[in-house]
Formats: structure tokens, C-alpha cells, sequence
């Protein structure tokens, strides 16, 4: 494995890294970490770039451009401070998670670029909230984890599934759950993430941005008490909203 491992890892070197014309006509940039050792030694993450120009103009798909050992805002800015500066001057947009290092790095050496929050995890971090919205519900009302016999535990992949791809099987089953009345906080976020799901299925971008600021205007200023989930996820939201909303002036930077 070894051998196998060199091989590997020499081609990569030759097709990939040392090839240079790999950064030519990269306008948009995606940067996300990715979990790569799971051992208790050595670098647990990698910071993955991708360049994805050819899916924001529909041409093709992402192409990966490089990974350094690490995640950090550090990471992320010495690489672009080891790049072209002609070629950062050419960079228009940078989509990325979350994480406000990645936030802050594009900042400062792509001062002209606009930062995305990704779909993905934008979504991501509703259905975390719904998640666990309800297991805490589950352990409040029946004092343990769920059970596979348990409403919400059953329901807990039809929660997040889409409603325009639910079946009538699923629909009938959320509509069950949230028939009972202490269940309503559930359904609380679980329509809040609906909405951010909706949002971004919209044909016309202007229609999906008028809705996702409507939403986070609303969970960014005010949220029912005993809602500590749907809190946090407004305030990240509020936070990130000029990110958020981005993506749809630029549809593609995912």
C-alpha cells in the first residue's frame, strides 16, 4: 500500500499540482474543510479549494484546485497570499461554509470578491435546528431518546425532506405528528426550514431572495420563548444574511 500510495500521490503531483495553467480562468472560488485523518495524532482537517467556475457559468463541473493540512483563517490566507495578485484581482466571487475564518481571510486578500454562504450549508444549518428542536422534545416529553416505535423518532427523515418531494405517505405522516399539540414546537422549525428549503427551489432568483429575507428578518428579531434551537439559527442568519442573500444575485456559487 505503501508503493501503491507513492504512485499515487507522484501523479498527482505531476498532473495536478505542478501543472500551470490549473488556476487559468478561475472566477469563482469554493472553500470548504474536510475531515481527512481520523487518528488522535497529526491534522484532523484539510482546507479543500475548489474552483467553480465552470458550474456557475454552466459549462461543467468544480475542479479541485488544491488542500492544505488545517483549517484556520490562517490557511486559507496564506494560501491566497501565495497566489498571483493579478490572479486575486480576478476572483469575483468565494462561496463557502459557515465558518467566519474563511469569512475573514476572503476579506482581507479578496477585498473586491463577494463571500457566499453556500445552499448546502445554509440548509444544513436549519435542519441541525429542527433536529434538535426535536430531540429535545422527544426527551422532555418521554424521557429518553427516541425509539423506533416513538412519533417523533419515526418522523425524524420525513422532517427533512422536502415537501415538494414528499410522498403522500410522508405528508400524511408529518400532518399526524403535528396534529398533537405538543408537538407543536416542531413544527414550528420544521416550517422555518420549509421555508429556507423553498427559497432556494424558486425558478426566479429575485423571488427566492424576497423570500429568504422575509424569513430572516422575521427569526433574526423575533422567536416564541422555549425556542432556543430556532434562536441561535436566526441569529447566525442575521448575522450572515448579506452572505446568505448573495447567492442568489450570483446562482451557481455552490
Amino acid at each position: 500500500w505503501n508503493t501503491a500510495n507513492e504512485a499515487v500521490l507522484a501523479e498527482g503531483q505531476r498532473l495536478l499540482i505542478d501543472d500551470p495553467s490549473r488556476f487559468d480562468g478561475v472566477k469563482v472560488l469554493g472553500v470548504d474543510e474536510h475531515v481527512w485523518r481520523h487518528t488522535r495524532t497529526g491534522d484532523k482537517y484539510v482546507t479543500v479549494i475548489v474552483d467553480l467556475t465552470p458550474v456557475k457559468a454552466g459549462t461543467g463541473t468544480a475542479r479541485l484546485l488544491d488542500m492544505i493540512p488545517g483549517r484556520s483563517k490562517a490557511v486559507f490566507k496564506t494560501w491566497l497570499g501565495e497566489q498571483d495578485e493579478q490572479w486575486k484581482q480576478g476572483i469575483d466571487v468565494v462561496a463557502m461554509d459557515g465558518f467566519t475564518g474563511f469569512k475573514t481571510a476572503a476579506a482581507e486578500e479578496l477585498p473586491q470578491a463577494v463571500e457566499v454562504l453556500d445552499p448546502f450549508h445554509v440548509v444544513k444549518l436549519g435542519s441541525e435546528a429542527l433536529d434538535q428542536t426535536r430531540q429535545r422534545i422527544q426527551r422532555e416529553q418521554y424521557g429518553r431518546r427516541g425509539r423506533k416505535d416513538d412519533p417523533l423518532y419515526k418522523c425524524r427523515r420525513t422532517l427533512t425532506t422536502g415537501l415538494s418531494l414528499a410522498t403522500g405517505k410522508q405528508k400524511q405522516r408529518v400532518e399526524d405528528l403535528f396534529n398533537v399539540a405538543k408537538h407543536e414546537p416542531v413544527q414550528l422549525v420544521w416550517s422555518v426550514y420549509q421555508r429556507m428549503v423553498d427559497a432556494y427551489r424558486q425558478k426566479k432568483p429575485e423571488i427566492g431572495r424576497w423570500a429568504m429575507e422575509q424569513l430572516i428578518n422575521e427569526i433574526g428579531t423575533k422567536v416564541p420563548k422555549g425556542l432556543p434551537e430556532l434562536k441561535k439559527l436566526g441569529g447566525t442568519l442575521r448575522r450572515r444574511k448579506p452572505d446568505v442573500l448573495a447567492y442568489f444575485d450570483h446562482v451557481g456559487s455552490s
